[in-house]
């Protein structure tokens, strides 16, 4: 539908009552069993917008940085990033030559877009900084032969790979490239010595007892996860809990230790375990040790994170052990977090804030699980990682939530998002058919394709190895054909301000008595319409339209005569008043958006009753489009208010769907999407952009569409290619 005036919106939102829940008390008996608090997980607001509006490159911009720097960085000004610190991954699609005019044109090929995007928002058309504007990616000047493939890679990409130099990685320096056995992981004794591994003969470890693991070592000996917790007493730290795990992740012995001295401090927000839990335990240090030299076979390998300090606080010696703190050794004798390398390699969370305490026998399998996948994948895979640089992104994370606690952001608000990932020491990864146009970067890895096929395909292996990434499908102009299609019609045509407005019409108005004769009101028939109907009830479901109504018919103080009767709409959450630019008149239409469908409903009746007298439906419009559709300009209208518009050619209205027609072009486009949607992992931010047109063809508006992948979110079935 076309729109004769400009329009802009004003919302009201109408505030919530929070329901009170009553106080509990926790008893901290150790018997009794506590509910963990539900996890927290990066979420994008229910309501982006306080106005109808475009969302600008610069606006995008706020939200990707945001998106990577958390809270040392202003928030969006347009929209709410809730718990960004549990945002795992960035990744932007961007569908160059794709316009709103597109996606609305075939809108139902475009199914798992509209069905899984509930976010969208209306972007201005492009410009030929589109893409420094939103990331710091910049234009160049083409230089003579440059840029040039290396087995379909452009020479930026040949040129930023060594970048990441696998020979300065401390894990290849120790361990070199090629896999390697067990024992070549066994921490040796110089090494032991080094890091002040209980030993015999050592300073202070007259008193501590051998494992009696004196037996022959290989490859196949077996591995037991060991952790422990641990107190201060008035004698220096002593064992308050043990777990031992054997290979297969089973765990074999998992005691609770009562000190032998006064508690000072139970160190609870590690160990969860407090000095009530431990008054009732039978279990001293000596029947740990004896238990622990009767389960230990005499060639068994013991693993752990910071191995030293439980073996001191065991007071035992043992000496073949793997320490995963220094088995993924880091530079400078640093040493990463057992919950860092957990979710880095292993994708687990553990120790988690929300927990308390850590658990040892969770801690315990993951050391034998990261163990394990190092013997699995190599040194080399491990170095691939990068992991120094994703360490520093977690610390400056970290600092940056202290520095916020404290004062305002830390990075300066001119800084592009590139030149933020790079103060992190991060890579940002660029897929792309065009990169003739851009110039290198030191910390952006550019991939040249020479399809969008490829692009598919070289994203599902590149992207899960990067946090910030950019894949961009390249579309050829759409025709003037095509262009035309919204504004031709073979009948005369009432132009509609709204979808919702010409819908009703088609309802309420057809077979009515005007003027002594019976009038027939529909759709004008062409091939572009036949599937409309379809198109008005997908529309309907859109998830962006749940719960929301267009109403219509009312006077200047119906704002004001809902509220008063706001006990009639407990459900109401925003009201949507359209105004005219110029004149700034409120228009006679306005949408009202419920919590849920079922509430829109019951107000719908209401409104069309016989107290209110109003008409209305079910909201069909999301918010966006309102404002690109007051960029299409209809044709000079007649006196009567109604258009001639000439018929549409045959040969267009038979026009033969080849391989590059727009509605096949769009259908293959929505499944590339989907594809690589489904690789991501759970907690990535997902944003769609399609960034208008801006070319003989005419001058369209963008649109853009936004998600977080959730956790629950499972592959299709039979998603083939």
């Amino acid at each position: 539908m076309e729109l004769e005036t400009e329009m802009e919106t004003e919302t009201e939102t109408i505030p919530r009552k929070r329901k009170g829940t009553p106080n509990s008390a926790l008893e901290t008996e150790p018997d009794l069993e506590i509910k963990e608090p539900k996890a927290k997980k990066a979420r994008l607001s229910s309501i982006l917008f306080a106005e109808n509006d475009v969302i600008t490159p610069k606006q995008l911009c706020e939200l990707l940085k945001y998106a990577v720097l958390g809270k040392s960085t202003p928030e969006p000004s347009w929209c709410q990033l809730l718990h960004q610190n549990h945002l795992n991954n960035v990744v932007v699609f961007i569908l160059k030559g794709m316009s709103q005019l597109h996606f609305y044109r075939f809108y139902l090929e475009f199914r798992f877009l509209r069905k899984t995007f509930r976010h969208k928002f209306s972007l201005p058309p492009p410009t030929s900084r589109f893409l420094f504007n939103i990331v710091g990616l910049q234009r160049k000047k083409l230089v003579r032969g440059f840029p040039r493939t290396i087995k379909g890679r452009s020479l930026t990409s040949a040129i930023l790979k060594p970048s990441i130099n696998l020979q300065n990685d401390p894990i290849i320096q120790k361990y070199g490239c090629e896999k390697v056995g067990l024992m070549r992981c066994l921490l040796t004794k110089r090494e032991m010595e080094t890091f002040h591994f209980p030993l015999q003969g050592s300073p202070n470890c007259e008193n501590f007892i051998l494992t009696k693991c004196d037996g022959f070592i290989t490859d196949n000996s077996p591995l037991f996860g060991l952790n422990c917790e641990m107190c201060l007493t008035s004698k220096g730290r002593e064992l308050t809990r043990i777990s031992l795990v054997a290979e297969r992740g089973h765990c074999i012995m998992d005691e609770l230790v009562k000190p032998d001295f006064k508690i000072l401090d139970s160190f609870t927000s590690f160990s969860g375990i407090t000095e009530k839990i431990l008054n009732p335990v039978p279990t001293k240090l000596k029947d740990v040790q004896t238990l622990l030299r009767q389960l230990l076979p005499p060639d068994a390998v013991l693993v752990g994170h910071f191995l030293d300090s439980d073996l001191r606080v065991l007071k035992m010696i043992h000496p073949y052990v793997i320490d995963t703190s220094l088995l993924y050794i880091r530079k400078q004798h640093r040493r990463f977090k057992l919950r860092f390398l957990a979710k880095v390699i292993l994708g687990k969370d553990i120790q988690c804030p929300d927990k308390l305490g850590h658990d040892t026998i969770e801690d315990a399998r993951t050391s034998l699980e990261l163990v394990r996948y190092f013997l699995k994948y190599g040194p080399k895979k491990i170095a691939e990682l990068n992991l120094e640089a994703l360490a520093s992104r977690e610390e400056l994370k970290a600092a940056s939530q202290e520095t916020e606690k404290k004062g305002g952001p830390t990075k300066p608000p001119n800084m592009s998002v590139l030149e933020c990932l790079d103060s992190m020491g991060q890579k940002l990864l660029f897929l792309t058919r065009d990169i003739d146009e851009l110039s290198s970067s030191r910390n952006c890895l550019t991939i040249k394709c020479s399809s969008n096929k490829e692009v598919l395909e070289e994203a599902k292996v590149e992207v899960p190895l990067f946090p910030f990434s950019i894949v961009q499908f390249s579309f050829e102009p759409f025709s003037p054909i095509f262009a035309d299609e919204v504004k031709q019609s073979p009948y005369f045509c009432v132009q509609y301000e709204v979808l919702e407005a010409a819908q009703l019409a088609i309802e309420t108005m057809n077979g009515i008595l005007v003027e002594g004769s019976y009038i027939k009101v529909r759709r004008p028939v062409t091939e572009f319409t036949l599937e409309c109907d379809t198109l008005v009830h997908e529309l309907e479901q859109d998830c962006e339209n749940q719960g929301t109504i267009y109403v219509t018919g009312f006077g200047k103080a119906f704002k004001e005569h809902l509220l008063e009767h706001s006990s009639l709409f407990p459900s109401l959450e925003a009201m949507i008043l359209p105004k005219d630019v110029k004149s700034r008149q409120q228009k006679n239409y306005c949408f009202l958006k419920f919590k849920s469908r079922d509430s829109a409903q019951v107000a719908l009746e209401i409104l069309k009753g016989k107290d209110w007298k109003l008409k209305g439906r079910h909201a069909l419009t999301p918010m966006h489009l309102q404002t690109w559709l007051k960029d299409i300009h209809p044709e000079p209208a007649m006196p009567s208010g109604l258009q001639l518009v000439p018929p549409l050619l045959e040969k267009h209205v038979f026009q033969i769907a080849e391989e590059n027609h727009p509605r096949i072009v769009a259908w293959r486009c929505n499944r590339k999407i989907e594809k690589l949607y489904h690789c991501l992992s759970p907690g990535t931010l997902c944003l769609i952009l399609m960034p208008g047109t801006n070319n003989t063809f005419g001058l369209h508006p963008g649109l853009g569409l936004m998600k977080i992948k959730e956790e629950e979110e499972s592959d299709p079935p039979g998603l083939g290619v």
